[in-house]
């Protein structure tokens, strides 16, 4: 328990009198206690570390649900999103059924403006049924 970063940091907040008061088997116990994480449940929770010549680095990579209440300007940004996110949907799902209708009406023949084409007929006919 020599030189270890949480049993130092937890003797540096006691008070003088208590501070060397505790055992080996006592300051081991608190390390556990507080330093189980079962408060924070990830999906993704990759932890490590890296040496890197005389340090030593950690990482910490953790994904999941946000469970938290989001504040007032993230709930207009969610909003935001959703609004743009549907209306991206929408538009594309609009310009979709058009051109399915434009073919559906080619194939049938049928000739709204007398001497005019998209062209899309073709295409597709070219590119598809050929």
């Amino acid at each position: 328990m020599q030189n270890d970063p949480f049993i130092d940091g937890l003797k540096d907040r006691l008070p003088d009198d208590l501070k060397e008061s505790f055992t080996q088997e006592q300051l081991a116990a608190l390390k556990i206690a507080f330093g189980a994480r079962k408060w924070g449940q990830h999906s993704i929770d990759l932890r490590g570390t890296l040496k890197f010549w005389r340090w030593r680095y950690y990482f910490v990579f953790l994904a999941g649900r946000n469970k938290r209440d989001l504040s007032r300007r993230e709930q207009d940004l969610s909003r935001i999103a959703t609004a743009f996110a549907v209306a991206s949907f929408l538009l594309f799902a609009t310009i979709l059924g058009l051109i399915v209708l434009y073919l559906i009406k080619s194939a049938l023949g049928i000739d709204i403006f007398p001497n005019y084409s998209l062209g899309l007929w073709g295409w597709f006919k070219s590119q598809f049924l050929m």
